[in-house]
């Protein structure tokens, strides 16, 4: 587990790395704090017994008008009649935008999960992993606000603390 962990860690910081690197290629005048925009996302999903949200702050390069990426922190929680999970982690951000309105995303999310599951006669079952998530998502911007509906490819019913694969979301970046 730890030496999953590093490796995770160690491809975050790769990632980083070239994120950072392809700013060189523009202008020297362009200030690259500048394209830099703070924001993050807020979701929720429930079915008739079952409660999931999601709050994740997040920051983004503007490369241009149309596309961006960046890199955020998740947190979640997911309560049942008889499971709750807790869920951490980082995520890889992209966002592009075809017109000013409508905007696509993927993002890939690696979570540490730690949920209990009760069963009749009073015992817990409780698991510690990870998951991955790849989100591909649609929404409606307007200025900095996005509304839209994102969906799970990678959802594993098993391993999934979501309700489904699909999750509307509130995405707001500054």
């Amino acid at each position: 587990m730890k030496v999953f962990l590093i490796q995770k860690i160690k491809f975050l910081i790769l990632v980083f790395l070239i994120f950072f690197s392809l700013q060189k290629g523009y202008s020297q005048d362009d200030n690259f704090w500048s394209r830099v925009r703070i924001g993050g996302n807020i979701g929720i999903g429930f079915t008739n017994d079952t409660f999931n949200g999601i709050i994740a702050p997040s920051a983004v390069y503007d490369f241009n008008n149309q596309f961006s990426m960046g890199f955020g922190l998740n947190f979640g929680y997911t309560d049942s009649r008889n499971f709750t999970a807790t869920n951490y982690g980082a995520s890889l951000i992209t966002l592009y935008n075809p017109f000013p309105s409508v905007q696509l995303s993927a993002e890939f999310e690696q979570m540490g999960v730690s949920s209990s599951f009760e069963i009749e006669g009073g015992r817990d079952i409780k698991d510690d992993y990870w998951y991955p998530a790849l989100f591909i998502g649609a929404g409606y911007r307007l200025g900095f606000v996005s509304v839209g509906l994102r969906y799970d490819v990678l959802y594993d019913d098993d391993k999934s603390i979501y309700a489904s694969p699909y999750a509307p979301f509130i995405r707001v970046f500054f």
